[in-house]
């Protein structure tokens, strides 16, 4: 079966995330079990993220990701559900920690708490799946939620975050699905 061409740019969030499981689990259905994702993310959700990181290491299915520009925040989870992991020239990868957008919230000790157990818990989600799938240590998966910086396609390829440099090339006739979504 030929390889479906996933064109993924968008946050990640319950509404995109499940888009691509959608399409990828129709896909598989149809007998399709090569993916290739072109991927580009501002980040987002970590519910979401870690949920789709799940889904694709649960199936069936070749997946090859392509960074084609930024994989950012719980975007790099995403990206490493990936066997085969290669990135744009030109793209970076951004690491931080993980954060709550709080809005009219009154903070008592009760809630700082839980708030601060749950980063936590969700950092360490990540930490774990960064060590699992690439070179970084422990350690250092840990400095990146604390420095919050961007890393080239060089520094990615040195961290085992990819395996190769290199633009994608889309053979004339493939099986494209490119997600468009609203402001």
């Amino acid at each position: 079966m030929p390889t479906t061409y996933i064109n993924f740019h968008a946050p990640i969030n319950q509404h995109t995330t499940q888009n691509l499981m959608v399409v990828i689990a129709q896909k598989l259905v149809a007998g399709i079990t090569d993916f290739y994702v072109l991927l580009s993310t501002p980040g987002g959700e970590v519910a979401s993220g870690l949920t789709v990181y799940n889904f694709l290491r649960s199936i069936p299915a070749n997946i090859t990701m392509h960074n084609i520009g930024n994989v950012d925040s719980i975007g790099n989870a995403i990206f490493l559900a990936a066997n085969t992991r290669l990135a744009c020239e030109h793209s970076t990868f951004m690491f931080h920690g993980v954060g709550f957008d709080v809005k009219n919230l009154k903070l008592e000790e009760k809630n700082a708490r839980e708030l601060l157990d749950s980063i936590l818990a969700d950092q360490d989600r990540i930490a774990d799946i960064i060590v699992q799938r690439t070179n970084i240590d422990r350690r250092r998966s840990r400095q990146l939620f604390r420095e919050a910086r961007t890393k080239d396609a060089t520094a990615a390829l040195t961290a085992g975050i990819i395996s190769n440099i290199a633009d994608p090339a889309i053979p004339a006739g493939a099986d494209i699905v490119s997600f468009v979504f609203g402001p």
